[in-house]
């Protein structure tokens, strides 16, 4: 098993890679309950039955989708990085697809299918691991620390530290609300744990703002611990029974869609996660291929049992902060998300609170790759600096991906660097520009 896993030559242990995979499974617990919400559409008044997907399905097909995402990318990629349908696109799927154009749910998860078969079939051909080795350092250095930003936005969100302002667009929250002032505590107490030099302090710092949470009543204390699992039927096998009704030129967008920002958000997370991990060799992502294909075969699986797009998640970073870098991380993750279908009242102690100080202090991490960009060579610097603006003022990984990959061609070529961008990348260039003209906003 060590062997396997490499831990020798990554200079991990069981200890760092169990912590490393339960640190990525708190930070991102968070899918179990927010999915069901979103494509239930229960926040939508007057919602007509049928409209929106069954709840409780909805939870158990997200378990299980990422438990067997993450456990292909653990033993087939043998990186430490969680998968779970992806934030956004599961709005995109619910207030977009079902809602604002009205397909059927039905219809719009055999989209997912089919983007997911498309996605395994780039895979296997080379494709997507060609594009990714393609993309310069320097790019890959601003994804990462574009993605540690939004991460670390995310975070300060969901700890009220950072709210809506309709003058400023944002703005300082109520920092003497409970559950603002625990996020607070939590962030305090995990950089403390990482400065006095302990390996697993996030994983700590969770576990610590959780209880005091619970003693403060800003937690609630599970009611149970162990619980049913809601049933698949609602929603299982309604992507393949449904296939025939994809052929439309609004499903050809759909699926186009789902195809252009799943891999760009995975591309961004792979690259992101793996260089906080140092998993990069020679600006190249080694068994890209591989974890590529486990995120392409994600999605299909997550299709087919009733949720949206499965992808690669940034909030692995936490469990490499905690320590992981191998593999067997993304195992007990795995292990972790099956648990969950049978002990989910105890997840209600996972609040946001809680995982903000992790998504906080990780994005301080990530960011620590713009020490790396040539800030000196304006030609850089400009396409690294949009990257790294965008992702969390747009809110979106693939937003700052295609704007700084659109002006990394023309900063290049203003300065006579032409020949040394890649044809790639100026594929790249059109495809983004098609992209904001015509993707359904």
């Amino acid at each position: 098993m060590r062997r396997y896993f490499m831990f020798d030559e990554l200079g991990t242990d069981y200890k760092r890679e169990i912590i490393g995979g339960i640190t990525t499974f708190l930070a991102m617990a968070y899918i179990l309950f927010v999915n069901p919400s979103i494509l239930s559409l229960e926040s939508v008044p007057d919602l007509p039955e049928g409209v929106g997907m069954d709840k409780g399905a909805v939870f158990t097909a997200t378990a299980i989708a990422a438990a067997v995402g993450t456990l292909l990318m653990g033993v087939i990629a043998r990186y430490p990085v969680a998968l779970a349908p992806g934030m956004g696109l599961n709005a995109f799927f619910a207030f977009t697809v079902v809602l604002d154009l009205g397909i059927p749910w039905q219809t719009a998860l055999a989209g997912v299918l089919v983007s997911g078969i498309i996605f395994i079939f780039l895979t296997l051909s080379g494709i997507r691991e060609k594009v990714i080795n393609a993309i310069p350092a320097q790019l890959k250095y601003a994804v990462g620390a574009g993605i540690g930003l939004f991460i670390a936005f995310v975070g300060l969100q969901n700890a009220g530290i950072i709210v809506n302002n309709d003058s400023t667009l944002v703005g300082l929250g109520d920092l003497t609300s409970g559950p603002t002032l625990l996020a607070i505590f939590g962030v305090f107490v995990t950089v403390v744990f990482l400065l006095l030099g302990i390996r697993s302090g996030v994983f700590l710092g969770m576990i610590v703002t959780a209880l005091v949470g619970m003693i403060f009543g800003l937690v609630n204390k599970p009611d149970a611990i162990v619980g049913a699992i809601p049933s698949l039927e609602p929603t299982f096998g309604q992507a393949i029974l449904h296939l025939d009704q994809i052929f439309t030129l609004e499903m050809l967008v759909v699926i186009l869609t789902f195809l252009f920002v799943d891999f760009f958000d995975t591309a961004g997370t792979l690259v992101a996660v793996a260089n906080q991990a140092g998993l990069l060799k020679d600006n190249k992502l080694p068994r890209a291929g591989k974890a590529l294909f486990a995120d392409a075969s994600a999605t299909v699986v997550g299709a087919v049992v009733g949720t949206s797009t499965t992808t690669s998640y940034v909030e692995s970073a936490s469990g490499v902060g905690a320590g992981a870098r191998s593999g067997f991380a993304s195992v007990v993750t795995a292990i972790l998300f099956l648990l969950a279908l049978f002990f989910s009242p105890l997840l209600s102690v996972v609040t946001s609170s809680v995982t903000a100080p992790a998504l906080i202090v990780v994005g301080v991490m990530m960011a620590s790759a713009l020490k790396n960009i040539e800030w000196d060579q304006f030609e850089i610097a400009v396409p690294a600096f949009l990257v790294v603006l965008t992702m969390p003022l747009a809110y979106s990984i693939a937003t700052g991906i295609a704007i700084g990959f659109i002006f990394y061609p023309i900063t290049m070529i203003a300065k006579g660097r032409a020949k040394e961008v890649h044809p790639v990348m100026y594929a790249f260039f059109v495809i983004f520009i098609l992209y904001f003209l015509f993707a359904p906003r």
